[in-house]
């Protein structure tokens, strides 16, 4: 027994009344502090919107990779994919495996859905003068529509992409030389390079047989990389090799050599600048077809066996902002 009963009788009233008034206090501290580790993370959404242009209306998806909750995310990347004729925002996604990429690699993906409206087949309009020209048509509403999301969602302007399969391959190559300010590097699977065509016959030319000459084309691409299945039927490779040819002069160039698990050889060629910075890259897979190589096959025009596009295209993409940031540094040591 306590040898002062009433003395300890105090002290635990003390203590009670002690504990009732932190209860009832409404700025009492909580019993268990919050820890940064009991934040709740937002999860990956994939996003339905619509934009509306001066030249036209577009349906899109937009991929936001997971976040952690009361942390405000560092501006992240974002890459504009462009899908081929026939195809869909979801069906493109599925196809490439590019969320997947995108939770990864902590970057956002935009899909625009082209209207039937614009086209019966759902095809990119890049042979088109009209959509071939900064201010004018889809080049146009691609941009503004890639700048909002800039705005509305943090994104880092200084690493926004572009790519595409086909249709959407061309017309991603439109916009990187149109809006080289906005597109920091550009991704062309099976698609043509801009200049090669004005309306539709030219374009079913070049698609068939490839350039018919050697064209002058005085805009210097932003960064390229390119993929192309030699045995392509619908997009003659030879306009792959005209793409890589306009980045020629810049500086050396490399070849590698190799194949996939599957037993898919495959051709990389590489043109470095003065600097030794890569500007283009050329995969040619031997004996593919007109297909995203490496795709999954729960998606459309994918060939699961070649060497995996998507994962070159981010590593190209992610270095060549690495290398700017690293020549930024340069310039003010």
């Amino acid at each position: 027994m306590h040898k002062h009963p009433i003395r300890r009788l105090k002290q635990l009233v003390a203590r009670a009344a002690r504990r009732l008034r932190r209860l009832v206090r409404p700025d009492a501290p909580p019993a268990v502090p919050m820890r940064p580790a009991d934040a709740v993370a937002v999860p990956e959404r994939f996003l339905d919107g619509q934009y509306t242009h001066r030249f036209g209306q577009r349906a899109y998806r937009l991929y936001l990779p997971p976040t952690t909750a009361g942390q405000p995310p560092p501006p992240r990347p974002l890459l504009l994919m462009l899908h081929g004729c026939g195809q869909t925002p979801e069906d493109f996604a599925t196809g490439t495996r590019m969320n997947d990429a995108a939770r990864a690699g902590g970057f956002l993906v935009l899909y625009p859905a082209q209207s039937t409206l614009a086209s019966l087949h759902r095809c990119w309009n890049w042979f088109k003068r009209h959509h071939q020209q900064r201010d004018q048509g889809e080049a146009a509403l691609l941009a503004d529509l890639t700048q909002e999301v800039v705005q509305a969602h943090g994104v880092d302007p200084a690493r926004v992409w572009v790519a595409g399969l086909s249709a959407g391959g061309a017309m991603a190559a439109v916009l990187g030389e149109t809006y080289p300010a906005l597109f920091a590097a550009v991704g062309l699977h099976s698609g043509v390079p801009t200049g090669l065509a004005r309306d539709v016959f030219t374009a079913m030319a070049v698609m068939k047989s490839g350039p018919a000459t050697l064209p002058t084309h005085a805009v210097v691409p932003p960064p390229t990389v390119i993929f192309h299945g030699d045995h392509d039927e619908v997009v003659h490779p030879a306009n792959a090799e005209e793409a890589f040819r306009r980045f020629a002069t810049m500086g050396p160039h490399d070849t590698t050599q190799g194949r996939t698990a599957e037993g898919i050889p495959w051709t990389r060629h590489r043109v470095r600048d003065g600097l030794g910075c890569v500007r283009v890259e050329w995969w040619s897979v031997h004996g593919g077809g007109h297909a995203w190589s490496g795709g999954s096959a729960q998606g459309s025009h994918t060939g699961p066996a070649g060497p995996d596009a998507t994962a070159a295209m981010v590593a190209f993409f992610q270095t060549q902002a690495q290398t700017q940031a690293a020549a930024d540094l340069r310039q003010f040591p």
